[in-house]
C-alpha cells in the first residue's frame, strides 16, 4: 500500500459526495472506495463491506489490493482520516468485484469499451471514426477536427521514429514531449496545462487552431531532423527534439511579431467555441 500527500476535493454523484484527490505530478485522480461502495450498494456499513471485500481480494491474490493508496480525507465530523483510495483505473477494477445492480451499468460500459478497443486493434479506421464522432459531440468544428486528426497522424510518425532510435514508450516519450513543448512555448507540459486550467484532459484537445498547427510543426520537424541525424543515444535524442521545437519557436516569434499578440493562450475546449 502507498501513501501520497492529499489535496482533496469532493465530486457529487447521484446527490452523494465522493471524496477524491488530484495527484498533479502523476496526473491521476484518486477516489475514496468507501464512498463509492456506499453509493453502489446502499450499505449502511460501507466500511464493513469494504473490509470484507478487501480481505476477499487479498485472499484471492488480486493485485488490485496492492494498488490501495492511503490519503487523509475530510470525514463527516470535519476531521481528516486515512482513507483507502484507488486511481480511476483500479477503482473500476474494484467495481467489477461488487455484486450490486447499481454496479452493473459500470460493468456493461467497461465491457463495451473493452470490446471497442479490440475492434479498433483489428480495424484502426474505427478508432478514427469514433474519435471524429466524439469531437463532433463536444461541439468542435469539422475543420478543427480534421486538423486534430492530422496532428494524431504526425504524432504517430514521431513516436514511430523515436522507437527506431531506441526511445522507450511511456516515461521517455513524456520527457521528450516535454522538451519539445518547452522549446516552442517556453513552458513545460504541466505549466501549459495549468495555464489552460487542465488536469487529466489532453492538451492538444484544448489548443487553438494556431497552437495546434505550431505543435504539429514542432513534432513534424523533430521527426524529419531525427530521420536525418539518426540519433543513437539519449543525449542526441534530446538535442534533436530541442531543434525540432526550435523550428516552431521561430515561427511563433514571427507570428507574434507581426500580430502583436501571444500565440499561447489560456483558452481551452470549454471556451474556444470551435463550432
Amino acid at each position: 500500500m502507498n501513501k501520497i500527500k492529499s489535496n482533496s476535493q469532493p465530486v457529487i454523484f447521484q446527490e452523494s459526495k465522493i471524496r477524491r484527490h488530484w495527484d498533479g505530478e502523476n496526473e491521476l485522480w484518486y477516489f475514496s472506495i468507501i464512498d463509492i461502495i456506499k453509493i453502489l450498494t446502499d450499505s449502511n456499513t460501507p466500511k464493513r463491506y469494504w473490509s470484507d471485500l478487501k480481505n476477499k481480494l487479498k485472499n484471492e491474490g488480486s493485485e488490485v489490493y496492492d494498488k490501495i493508496v492511503h490519503l487523509k480525507l475530510v470525514a463527516i465530523d470535519g476531521k481528516k482520516y486515512l482513507t483507502d483510495c484507488f486511481s480511476t483505473e483500479n477503482m473500476f477494477r474494484v467495481i467489477q468485484s461488487i455484486p450490486s445492480p447499481k454496479a452493473e451499468p459500470f460493468k456493461l460500459w467497461l465491457a463495451k469499451v473493452g470490446y471497442q478497443r479490440i475492434e479498433e486493434i483489428d480495424d484502426p479506421e474505427l478508432a478514427i471514426s469514433r474519435a471524429m464522432k466524439t469531437y463532433l459531440r463536444k461541439g468542435c468544428s469539422k475543420e478543427w477536427i480534421n486538423q486534430r486528426l492530422k496532428s494524431i497522424e504526425i504524432r504517430k510518425e514521431l513516436t514511430d521514429e523515436w522507437e527506431k532510435r531506441g526511445v522507450k514508450e511511456g516515461r521517455e516519450f513524456a520527457i521528450l514531449t516535454n522538451e519539445i513543448t518547452k522549446a516552442w512555448t517556453d513552458m513545460d507540459v504541466r505549466s501549459y496545462k495549468n495555464l489552460k486550467g487542465l488536469k487529466k484532459e489532453n492538451l492538444r484537445d484544448n489548443m487553438t487552431n494556431l497552437e495546434l498547427v505550431l505543435n504539429m510543426l514542432a513534432e513534424a520537424s523533430t521527426t524529419e531532423i531525427s530521420n536525418s541525424k539518426r540519433p543513437n543515444n539519449w543525449v542526441q535524442n534530446v538535442d534533436v527534439v530541442k531543434k525540432g521545437g526550435g523550428v516552431a519557436r521561430k515561427a511563433r516569434n514571427e507570428i507574434e511579431k507581426n500580430t502583436g499578440k501571444s500565440v499561447i493562450t489560456s483558452k481551452n475546449a470549454n471556451n474556444l467555441r470551435l463550432k
